[in-house]
């Protein structure tokens, strides 16, 4: 392929994740197999039921976008999201002003707090974990900046070479592209915005010049304008980069050695540009970021107690994704994952905890993470912990065991296999229940795993394990 200046790795990904120019180009192989990538893994609307509108990104160019220079948001479009998605600002159009107001702080707040506290406090709003005070007589109720559910219920906009200004002179009413001198000006190549929030940036750079390569995308995003003007990255979800060969991906503050390749089963290779085409075609789509932000995004603390940002590998998205459509479609009860050593298994389990426990169809369910070894128990609950996880409980002996699943609590339950030693029968017979077994080769032929399917006959059994098994 000839590169000109029409023709560009950018221009390529413009064109892949609006669609355009689908019918008139001819699609094979690989990137025959990407147009329709990745249908059968369920967002949430796919696992609520229901017909739901294909989702899309719509181009806009970015001196058409009516946004100042300095302006992180689009905030015309945030206002017209908080009115269309929550009735009791539709009924106070003004109170959409209140929430923009919080927004706006919460930017700002990124030079006192950094941009990891200043970013998890966004993405609390984008998830709708916020309140505000708009109920009747004062009650706070949940503020939805965007739909979940149905990612078509969004404005979803990309955009190419938006110009973000940080300086004395960024809150210039002049528009973005006049702008010039006086302040530190970054402009991005692809910028990916829902109900006017920037959720994704990426760099494309060229394939013509073997000297460059992804990684230099990467760094200007992770070394230069993420500490250079890092509140364009407040509201991001993930930022990717790539040069037309190597796809990779990472989030705030992730060292780039740590930015990973987006794979699934009909995309495994990789070196050539219809690789990249499949990637973006996968993880681009808006239902695919929405997934990513509502239920694969965590923020922990590490062993040096800093704050950091979590997201999902191809394989972790991909696993906790089917192992929630068996759930959700109750058959098969059962699904044995292999992973290798350093795959991300304890955040799987993490991502996939979260997701059931979350997931408005299946009732308030109770998981369960089953060991066999105490420094096993010691170690995934400590990452449990780390990721913040609400209603989790690490039992500590078979009576409170027996206790918790007879008094039928719903929480995230992590216990070692021996717990189950004395079970004596059925300990709950509720179907919600879904337990993950490590290392699940080493205990589930006998007979400490015959008393746990025993004790909870009707449970989603899954295992996990990593040593080689017959198919």
């Amino acid at each position: 392929m000839t590169f000109t200046e029409a023709n560009t790795v950018e221009q390529m990904i413009l064109d892949a994740v609006t669609g355009r120019h689908s019918d008139t180009r001819p699609v094979t192989g690989v990137k025959k197999a990407a147009v329709g990538l990745r249908e059968d893994l369920p967002s949430w609307g796919a696992s609520l039921g229901g017909e739901l509108r294909p989702s899309h990104w719509d181009y806009t160019p970015a001196t058409q976008i009516p946004r100042k220079p300095g302006d992180v948001m689009v905030e015309s479009w945030v206002r017209e999201a908080l009115i269309r998605l929550n009735p009791d600002i539709a009924a106070q159009p003004d109170r959409a002003d209140e929430v923009i107001y919080n927004l706006r702080a919460c930017i700002l707040s990124v030079q006192a707090d950094g941009l990891v506290r200043a970013n998890e406090n966004f993405t609390a709003w984008l998830r709708g974990e916020k309140t505000m005070p708009f109920g009747p007589n004062g009650e706070h109720v949940p503020v939805l900046l965007v739909d979940s559910f149905d990612p078509a219920g969004n404005r979803l906009t990309v955009t190419n070479q938006w110009t973000y200004a940080a300086g004395s002179s960024a809150l210039s009413t002049e528009p973005a592209h006049a702008l010039r001198g006086t302040t530190i000006e970054k402009r991005f190549d692809i910028v990916f915005i829902v109900n006017g929030m920037p959720l994704v940036i990426g760099e494309a750079k060229t394939p013509a010049r073997s000297a460059v390569t992804w990684f230099d995308g990467a760094f200007q995003i992770n070394q230069i304008y993420e500490k250079e003007i890092p509140a364009m990255f407040v509201p991001n979800v993930f930022s990717f980069a790539t040069e037309g060969k190597l796809f990779r991906y990472g989030s705030i503050r992730m060292p780039i050695e740590m930015w990973g390749p987006w794979r699934d089963d009909d995309n495994q290779d990789e070196g050539r540009m219809e690789h990249v085409l499949a990637a973006v075609r996968s993880m681009l789509r808006p239902e695919v970021v929405l997934d990513i932000l509502q239920n694969f995004t965590l923020f922990a603390t590490d062993n040096k107690h800093r704050r950091i940002k979590v997201i999902c590998r191809y394989q972790q998205y991909e696993t906790t994704n089917k192992i929630v459509a068996r759930v959700v479609a109750g058959y098969p009860k059962k699904g044995l994952i292999w992973h290798f050593q350093g795959s991300g298994k304890s955040l799987l389990m993490v991502f996939a905890a979260q997701k059931l426990r979350m997931h408005p169809k299946l009732g308030n369910p109770t998981v369960m993470i089953v060991v066999d070894r105490i420094d096993l128990d010691t170690q995934i609950t400590a990452t449990f912990n780390a990721a913040d996880v609400a209603n989790m409980v690490s039992v500590s002996d078979r009576k409170e065991l027996q206790k918790l699943l007879g008094q039928d609590v719903r929480k995230v339950l992590i216990t070692t296999i021996h717990k189950f030693g004395e079970a004596g029968g059925v300990l709950n017979d509720r179907k919600n229940i879904i337990v993950m077994v490590d290392e699940a080769h080493r205990t589930q032929e006998g007979d400490l795993g015959r008393k746990m399917r025993e004790a909870l006959p009707n449970a989603f059994l899954f295992g996990l394990t990593g040593t080689p098994i017959n198919r």
